[in-house]
């Protein structure tokens, strides 16, 4: 198991930066230049003006438990009632994404739930161990994690056809009425060339990928999900090497170890250029649109502190 890959984490013991009311009114002056050193800069991002109003008018109710959030309520998937459900822009994915939350995973510290507001029709969060049975999909389904059988984004169409080939012959009559010694060998290297011939020869034959999990916990919390055994036997996929953004960033960790929303992000824009194979124009920054105000919100506090 490589730690040194790109997980999706969460801080278990942290602590948000203190609220300073005067700090905050003097980031209203500021302008971008202010903030070259962001790396989310260069986000094809909807307007936020309207998280700077919510920003403004402080905390509000939730639409649906009455709850006092800041944003969105972080239960029920929502957005407050100062924030206008029209104003918040919605992203369509090329798959669906299935988050497991980890029962210990701290809500309000969650970045998984951006993903469901902003992808509502294409994300679900469950909490475990209340999760589906993902067996009879499996030829159509990955999971995100840097296990040592996992593979990258670029090999999934690869992978996945060999399992849906394995899954053919282990339920096709002809197939198994044969005695496996008198089938025709194939040579490894035959049977990688024939895969790949399908593969190029199909453009689309990626998309037998359908959906995608993502588990939300931290990695100490992590072992439990991963060896359940409604998750055995899923194509195990490792995301490319980046580094984090978020401010709840595990102590002691390497700056690799991503948010659950980091790790969604950029999970699907490999799969826009190397499965899909086509040119990123920020289908999917609108993913980040809560992330980068509230990274830049709480990076502009922690500096006005001095920290």
């Amino acid at each position: 198991m490589s730690l040194n890959s790109s997980t999706f984490l969460n801080e278990e013991h942290s602590q948000g930066p203190k609220r300073n009311t005067e700090c905050l009114e003097s980031l209203e002056l500021q302008t971008p230049s202010s903030f070259q050193d962001n790396p989310l800069q260069q986000l094809q991002l909807a307007s936020q003006e309207v998280l700077e109003k919510a920003k403004k008018s402080g905390r509000s109710k939730c639409p649906r438990c009455s709850s006092s959030r800041m944003f969105y309520c972080y239960t029920c998937f929502v957005p407050v009632e100062t924030v206008p459900t029209t104003e918040i822009p919605t992203v369509k994915l090329p798959l669906k994404i299935d988050i497991i939350k980890h029962p210990n995973e701290t809500d309000g510290k969650s970045t998984a739930v951006h993903a469901k507001l902003l992808a509502p029709d294409d994300v679900t969060i469950y909490k475990y161990p209340c999760i589906p049975e993902y067996e009879e999909k499996r030829h159509e389904i990955a999971l995100i994690f840097p296990g040592p059988n996992s593979v990258s984004v670029k090999d999934i169409a690869f992978h996945l056809q060999k399992n849906a080939k394995k899954g053919v012959c282990n339920n096709d009559d002809d197939c198994s009425r044969e005695p496996f010694l008198k089938q025709a060998k194939i040579e490894p290297k035959e049977e990688e060339k024939n895969l790949n011939e399908c593969i190029s020869s199909n453009r689309s034959e990626g998309a037998r990928l359908k959906k995608i999990i993502f588990i939300d916990s931290t990695w100490n919390q992590t072992n439990k999900i991963i060896t359940d055994e409604r998750l055995q036997g899923l194509l195990q996929i490792e995301l490319k090497t980046r580094k984090t953004c978020f401010w709840r960033h595990q102590k002691g960790k390497p700056d690799t170890y991503l948010s659950t929303i980091e790790a969604i992000y950029y999970f699907l824009v490999d799969y826009h250029q190397e499965i899909l194979k086509e040119n990123y124009k920020g289908e999917y920054d609108n993913l980040l649109f809560f992330f980068s105000f509230m990274y830049t919100l709480i990076k502009n506090a922690k500096c006005c502190a001095g920290k």
